[in-house]
């Protein structure tokens, strides 16, 4: 281990003895009663259902950036999502005196200032928060209905002891999710006593509903301006947003008891009161069983694995195909959709370590069902349109997937008929050539792409500029490679001598030349690209690590230890493995600015949590997996599994982390690939 690292690892577990945070069973419960605001306008939290609808915020209740909101549902999911209700402005009046516990953020203030009152935050099928008031305890609750964009504010209210007025005001945007509301924005709304729907002239298909019978309505539309939203402001972004508000809902309590305000989105553009019929009791209960199902295979004794278990779940969606509904993965939260790299390499950790192996083969078929010119979509459309399939590497990480799949399930039914022509599709057309110029080379080797193209998963671009040109033949596309014909030698085995030895040649070719041509004596590891050119990129990256990591290297033992070594001591964090050593030339320490400046760091030294997933298993292959390597990679993942309790967004996973300390999280709050390998390399420390 580097000295640089053990510093920062001992550091951290000093930080680690201050958490706030406590798993109680599959609950996560944070304290927040010293500093309230420092501790929780910074830290996210997150809700999911089946549609790739969401619900996301701070634990203040302060929305920090445009993607925050109470209800963000899914026109056609998993895309085509809209932000509907925001917040809420909830106002209690005792005795002639007004308080409010919501918190929102405008220009250089915070107003009202509830988080005052915050006592407790807690997470389990929802989000809770705990307030003391000097007339009230009120306590605020959310839950996001599974299969239909819908929502469900709780408040209880104890400790009452005179008669309270309450009323809540709802603010809402009506605005695709990318998007930044206006007081030019054209909203208008039909209402009664109890209910409200709202609308936009400029998205007739997309209505809210808001709806409370105990608590009447009150029309008072209002515009409240420059709400701001410092994450957007840290990214570069515009970063202010009006909100209209169509009125108000009212009430009077004078004794403990509850009050229910659903929201939910309309598919009819008929005024219907469908939210009356539903019961608060029941959607909760339904919540409990659906985490229950998430957390059949987990072992009770095990809080973080749960909650593992619990954070993988957030990720599995469902995308209609045909009028179809099948499974599919969400990349992250908040801004991404399904992309196929993402959903490959996050496949094992998200539903076959957990046992999901149901979903995991209709996510497999869901993908397969797309290929084209044997290549598997890099990503589907944000809006619904065609697939884009600008990839090299999600073809041969779906095809990896596969053979895991059939190792770990058996289930050669699925595989030899629903997944085994895609895989064969997909190295035919390798080997003989498709898009962007993929094709095996005299050497058997797979070159990939131009100058011009960013075909690997390191594929940050903006305005022409292409950050980490990649082309040519990358050593983690040729492993990958390697690892599929050997798969298919070995599945051809007992099957067909003909071609169990096609692939046997093939693969043999490769690993006659991967070596010679890949390995840097000078260094002692592998250089990253070579281009068409011959030219050998000699940047100490972590993509070599999968010529250890995956099932069959093309490497001898002492090269695939001179590899770890090397990725250990330059880019091993507590947080996962740097994209480039601080050493050269082009390091950036910091994923901060503007989107030239964070794409341009993106992959330049920015840690990604994904890859402890393919280092802790490499580690372990070169060690044996010895009780003592075992004992190690632990103390590799416990800052990840502290983030995943205490920082961040509680009960995730962060898409990355800046290169140099303090690192903190950056990019997509809840990552599913971040989430999937830190799962998988649990499971395979904790495997006996």
């Amino acid at each position: 281990m580097s000295l640089l690292y053990a510093d920062k690892l001992n550091r951290h577990g000093r930080d680690m003895a201050k958490k706030t945070s406590i798993i109680d069973g599959s609950d996560l419960i944070l304290e927040l009663k010293d500093s309230p605001l420092e501790q929780s306008v910074e830290k996210e939290w997150l809700l999911t259902n089946s549609r790739a609808a969401f619900s996301s915020g701070t634990l203040a209740g302060c929305n920090t950036r445009r993607y925050h909101a109470l209800l963000i549902g899914s026109k056609n999911p998993p895309a085509c999502r809209i932000k509907a209700l925001a917040n809420c402005h909830e106002t209690i009046v005792h005795a002639g005196q007004e308080y409010s516990f919501s918190c929102f953020e405008f220009d250089k203030a915070f107003h009202p200032q509830g988080y005052q009152y915050l006592r407790r935050f807690r997470k389990d099928v929802g989000v809770h928060w705990d307030y003391m008031l000097p007339c009230a305890r009120v306590a605020r609750s959310l839950y996001l209905l599974t299969d239909s964009d819908c929502i469900a504010l709780v408040y209880t209210f104890s400790e009452v002891t005179e008669e309270l007025d309450f009323s809540v005001r709802p603010l809402t945007a009506m605005r695709d999710f990318h998007a930044l509301q206006n007081a030019s924005g054209n909203l208008y709304s039909l209402w009664n006593d109890q209910e409200i729907s709202i609308q936009s002239n400029s998205d007739m298909d997309s209505k809210l509903t808001l709806y409370c019978e105990t608590m009447r309505f009150e029309q008072q539309p209002q515009w409240w301006n420059r709400f701001f939203y410092r994450q957007e402001q840290r990214r570069g972004q515009d970063c202010f947003e009006d909100l209209w508000s169509p009125g108000v809902f009212r009430c009077r309590v004078d004794k403990p008891g509850r009050i229910v305000l659903w929201a939910g989105f309309s598919e009819s553009s008929e005024f219907q009161p469908a939210l009356e019929r539903l019961d608060a009791d029941i959607v909760i209960d339904s919540l409990k069983l659906r985490q229950k199902e998430l957390l059949k295979n987990s072992s009770p004794t095990e809080p973080v694995q749960q909650q593992l278990f619990l954070a993988s779940g957030q990720f599995l969606v469902e995308r209609t195909i045909s009028d179809h509904p099948t499974p599919t993965v969400i990349a992250g939260y908040p801004w991404f959709v399904d992309w196929g790299r993402d959903t490959f390499i996050s496949l094992e950790g998200l539903c076959l370590c957990t046992g999901r192996y149901g979903v995991a083969a209709g996510v497999l078929q869901t993908f397969a069902r797309a290929v084209s010119e044997g290549m598997i979509p890099n990503r589907f459309d944000d809006y619904g349109q065609a697939a884009h399939y600008n990839s090299v590497d999600a073809s041969l990480w779906f095809v990896h997937a596969a053979f895991t799949y059939l190792r770990h399930t058996g289930d050669s039914q699925t595989f030899s008929v629903k997944l085994l022509p895609a895989v064969k599709w997909i190295t035919d057309s390798y080997r003989r050539g498709t898009r962007f110029d993929i094709h095996a080379d005299k050497d058997g080797l797979i070159s990939a792409g131009s100058a011009k193209t960013q075909l690997t998963w390191m594929d940050a671009k903006c305005n022409d500029v292409v950050f980490t040109p990649r082309y040519g033949k990358t050593v983690e596309i040729n492993a990958l490679w390697y690892n599929a014909l050997r798969n298919l030698e070995l599945y051809y085995q007992n099957k067909s001598v003909e071609q169990t030895d096609f692939y046997h040649t093939a693969a043999e070719e490769v690993l006659k030349n991967f070596a010679p041509l890949f390995w840097n004596e000078k260094a002692g590891c592998l250089y990253d690209c070579i281009l068409p050119d011959e030219t050998e990129d000699a940047s100490v990256r972590p993509n070599q690590i999968f010529a250890v990591s995956l099932p069959y290297s093309p490497l001898s033992q002492p090269q695939q230890a001179k590899i770890v070594k090397m990725v250990q001591q330059h880019l091993l964090t507590p947080f996962g493995l740097r994209t480039l050593s601080p050493t050269e030339g082009r390091y950036i320490p910091r994923y901060e600015g503007g989107p030239f400046e964070r794409d341009a760091a993106y992959h330049q030294g920015t840690v990604w949590p994904w890859l402890i997933g393919p280092f802790v298993e490499a580690y372990l292959r070169v060690h044996e997996f010895s009780q003592e390597a075992k004992v190690q990679c632990r103390l590799f993942l416990e800052p990840l599994l502290n983030h995943l309790t205490n920082d961040g967004c509680i009960g995730s996973i962060s898409e990355i982390f800046d290169g140099d300390p303090p690192q903190k999280p950056k990019g997509c709050f809840a990552q599913a690939w971040s989430v999937a390998e830190v799962l998988r390399a649990w499971t395979l420390i904790h495997k006996k």
